[in-house]
């Protein structure tokens, strides 16, 4: 076991766990952040997506020894009241049918936007690529993103 000290939705917090805990854990388990989901545990679905300084990253496939200064940023960081337009833009089209990959899916998209604040249909999907949704709501998850774009989405 080791002390790490993590900058996580803008405040340092401590843990003491072995270096090859994955971030995934450290927050669900340790942090008890649970809006970050459990999905595959090999860096396959997106269930488990946060951001490593503003990058989309799969917290099940980085161990906390490698997140050293980064800013961790996860679903409970992007808005204290939920009101990211990208969340907005969620509920307006209608997007989580059994919510489960919604975390992930909207800070890939948040990553996105970030960096390109009004992406094409080529663009989205090619970011997306690898975020999976059971109940298969990719359309009206293109349709969140370019609402979210249109309303200042970055952030």
């Amino acid at each position: 076991m080791a002390k790490y000290s993590l900058f996580i939705n803008g405040k340092e917090r401590s843990v003491d766990v072995a270096a090859d805990t994955p971030l995934l854990w450290v927050l669900r388990d340790e942090l008890n952040l649970v809006g970050t989901k459990y999905g595959c545990g090999v860096a396959q679905c997106g269930s488990c997506t946060v951001h490593l300084n503003d990058v989309a990253v799969r917290s099940c496939a980085v161990p906390v020894s490698a997140v050293g200064t980064k800013k961790v940023t996860t679903i409970e960081g992007l808005s204290e009241a939920g009101d990211h337009p990208l969340q907005l833009a969620w509920d307006e089209a209608d997007v989580p049918q059994c919510g489960y990959c919604q975390a992930g899916q909207i800070m890939t998209a948040a990553a996105l936007l970030k960096r390109n604040p009004k992406p094409s249909d080529k663009e989205i999907e090619t970011a997306m690529t690898g975020n999976i949704c059971r109940c298969g709501t990719y359309i009206r998850i293109r349709k969140a993103i370019h609402l979210a774009a249109q309303k200042g989405g970055k952030s």
